[in-house]
């Protein structure tokens, strides 16, 4: 090597050092930004020159090093658990919070819930057994039941303005699944440019990856790395971003819960599809969204419907048995003017039950409390719808039997969400072990640079020097 190429490997020796340094700032400067990858150079030797020719040349130094890119030091493998555990924690803690919302309405154990207004409504009747026909027990037993029926709608009411909310969030959540889509083509022209010309694109794919961790959260998508920097993204199996393109979703189906008695909503469940294939459902598998749409299903019995309509319907049949048990003793006996075949509760028709449950009379001339022919002052009738609460199909065993379902379902969620919340605690630890910026690594970094630095410097030195006694003291000898 020349005098002069020793001032060029030299030179390299320093930029590769600056570089290094370089990069090291870049990654303290990040150490707390969120999603940020750790750096590292790539650098390789340089051979020495071929010479050519008769002659053979003496063995030779290399020419330096060469800083071939700056590579990004994260995991395919360790970001695909993140993504795929969020997806699961995703579906899981929406499911329990909305479920957990679900058993809060319920108001039991408490002074407010269907329980306690049952217990009142019994001990009513009770009451007005041992005084038929006077006003202040029937007064009482008609405010009574007028409570347990608005507790009852109440209830029913809840459910409703539960689901047309979580109907709501989830569209708002498409809409936010579409804007992530856009954006991650977007992030992949602008990689894909930023690569094709030779530059570093190490922050936009941190970046580009945090919308996709959205994706996966939000609807359990998939991820594929292309060799040309771009990332496809799949939801359901079929790819929601496809390089620099991408399409739309729509959640489509009923905007209200199903009518009572039907099987399915007259606009059909709600499910997400496709804006360009509307009609297909996109099956789900994990995610906010496949826990929105979950909740969202029609009742189909044996609690394999969604959880809110499923509780809307229990609902409904407490409210139809309430109504029903009662009016069947009630109508077998007589008020204190004579009135037979009375009703106690209603319904309209075409309405839920639970919401259209209320109380017939209106004064205690349209309550019956003995039997036909006993006289007004029987109390029959009323002490035996008293003892309704305690049969063993009772009212009160029904709603205790949907307080107990709901309750344990709520659990099951909350125990899912903390599984689901530990395992994605878990990937996201793993891959932040190998990709997070470590202040000591760096420190360590800084200081092999800086060495290196002055080392190359030193070299340059030292070849300036010689190259000055060559031209500045050649032939000064003797004189």
């Amino acid at each position: 090597m020349s005098t002069f190429g020793g001032l060029n490997t030299a030179y390299l020796g320093l930029t590769a050092a600056q570089q290094g340094i370089n990069v090291a700032g870049q990654n303290i400067a990040n150490a707390g930004t969120d999603g940020y990858t750790r750096q590292r150079i790539e650098q390789s030797a340089l051979s020495a020159p071929v010479r050519t020719g008769l002659v053979g040349a003496g063995v030779q130094a290399g020419q330096g090093v060469s800083v071939d890119g700056i590579a990004r030091l994260g995991n395919s493998f360790l970001d695909a658990g993140v993504r795929s555990s969020a997806a699961q924690a995703g579906y899981a803690g929406y499911r329990s919070t909305e479920l957990q919302q679900l058993e809060g309405s319920l108001n039991e154990p408490g002074p407010a819930g269907i329980s306690t207004a049952l217990q009142n409504f019994w001990s009513s009747w009770q009451g007005i057994s041992n005084n038929p026909g006077e006003s202040a027990p029937a007064g009482v037993l008609l405010q009574a039941g007028t409570t347990l029926a608005n507790t009852v709608s109440t209830g029913y009411k809840a459910l409703d303005a539960q689901w047309t909310r979580v109907r709501g969030e989830a569209q708002s959540t498409v809409a936010t699944l579409n804007d992530a889509a856009a954006r991650v083509a977007n992030f992949n022209a602008t990689i894909r440019s930023v690569m094709a010309s030779g530059g570093s694109a190490n922050e936009l794919i941190d970046a580009r990856n945090q919308v996709t961790e959205t994706i996966s959260s939000l609807a359990g998508g998939a991820v594929r790395d292309n060799a040309d920097g771009t990332v496809d993204v799949f939801v359901g199996g079929n790819a929601i971003v496809s390089g620099t393109s991408h399409r739309d979703l729509a959640l489509a189906g009923q905007t209200t819960m199903s009518p009572p008695g039907s099987t399915l909503p007259l606009a059909g469940p709600v499910q997400l599809e496709w804006a360009d294939r509307p009609g297909v459902a996109v099956p789900l598998d994990g995610g906010k969204l496949a826990g929105a749409v979950s909740l969202l299903a029609p009742a189909a019995g044996g609690g394999t419907g969604g959880a809110i309509a499923e509780a809307a319907a229990s609902y409904n049949a407490f409210a139809s048995k309430l109504m029903d048990d009662v009016n069947a003793v009630h109508r077998t006996g007589q008020s204190t003017t004579g009135a037979t075949n009375l009703d106690f509760f209603t319904t309209s028709p075409g309405a839920p039950a639970a919401l259209s449950l209320c109380v017939v009379p209106t004064s205690a001339a349209g309550i019956a409390t003995g039997s036909p022919g006993s006289g007004a002052l029987d109390g029959k009738i009323a002490d035996a719808v008293a003892q309704i609460g305690t049969g063993q199909a009772s009212p009160d065993v029904l709603w205790s039997g949907i307080v107990t379902g709901i309750g344990t379902a709520s659990r099951s969620a909350q125990q899912h969400q903390q599984l689901a919340d530990a395992a994605s605690t878990a990937a996201v630890g793993q891959r932040s072990s190998g990709a997070s910026v470590s202040l000591d690594e760096e420190n360590i970094s800084l200081l092999t640079n800086q060495h290196a630095y002055q080392a190359a410097a030193r070299a340059m030195t030292a070849v300036d020097e010689a190259l000055d006694v060559l031209i500045n003291h050649t032939g000064l000898v003797g004189r």
